[in-house]
């Protein structure tokens, strides 16, 4: 039985060696510290094993809730895409009805111009032989050469104002068609050719106003991005330059003969 009151052995007797002589006092005096060194990292082991796993779980956590954040805002994105995908693709289908309405009114205009052409081509060829006849008439002969005189002068007239309207039908429409050049120049174009042919006399006899109506409303052709010829831009207008060149030789020889008639 150990003897409690043996401190200097520490309460530790030592075995014994085989041959008689005395075992190691020091055989049990390391398994105390060793036992509690084991005990103290099974008990850290264990508690490091809770803080990781305390760890994993707000990981995990934190990784699930950036997860369905990031799938929240992914489905807002792609509804957003869609949203203006299909917003755009009505305004496409918008502008193409809008052309293809302009090339239809395009088309008809030009076709009515191209036939009046033809029309205005024919009285003038009959108005030249009228003329002949005239010219080979004695004094009618005469009567009509002034007449014609006085008319070519309101012809040069006539020549000179749509030389300007073309010259500014050119500029409106190299405004039209740049990106950079302020749309505010072209209406104020716009208006000044209004008002002058509502104010002119020899614009009111082409009655240019309702022509000038028209194109500002359907000529939009322009020619391609990086042209710098402002005489490519622009189809309808060109029609209807030509279209009152041809009224006012017709009308010159209206006008001679309404004269010659009246006198």
């Amino acid at each position: 039985m150990n003897n409690l009151n043996d401190p200097p052995n520490w309460n530790i007797r030592p075995n014994a060696r085989d041959d008689g002589s005395p075992g190691s006092k020091w055989n049990y005096a390391l398994l105390v510290p060793m036992l509690g060194l084991a005990a103290f990292r099974w008990i850290w082991s264990r508690e490091c094993q809770k803080e990781i796993d305390k760890e994993k779980k707000d990981f995990y956590r934190k990784l699930s809730t950036v997860h369905r954040e990031l799938e929240t805002k992914y489905r807002d994105i792609i509804t957003e895409n869609r949203r203006t995908v299909a917003h755009l693709e009505l305004e496409l289908e918008k502008e193409r009805n809008r052309t293809l309405s302009y090339r239809e009114a395009l088309v008809s205009q030009s076709r009515k111009l191209v036939e009046e052409r033809r029309i205005l081509e024919k009285e003038r060829a009959k108005l030249e032989q009228e003329k002949q006849v005239l010219q080979n008439s004695g004094a009618a002969g005469v009567l009509y050469q002034n007449c014609m005189e006085k008319e070519e002068q309101w012809q040069k007239r006539a020549i000179a104002l749509l030389k300007e309207y073309e010259e500014a039908l050119t500029e409106r429409q190299d405004i039209y068609c740049s990106l950079m050049l302020p749309r505010s120049r072209r209406l104020e174009i716009e208006k000044n050719l209004l008002v002058k042919a509502a104010t002119d006399s020899v614009a009111l006899d082409l009655e240019m106003e309702t022509g000038l109506k028209d194109i500002f409303r359907h000529d939009t052709y322009c020619s391609y991005l990086l042209n710098t010829n402002k005489r490519q831009n622009g189809r309808l207008m060109w029609l209807y330059l030509r279209y009152w060149e041809l009224s006012v030789e017709l009308k010159k020889f209206k006008r001679v003969e309404k004269a010659i008639l009246g006198k």
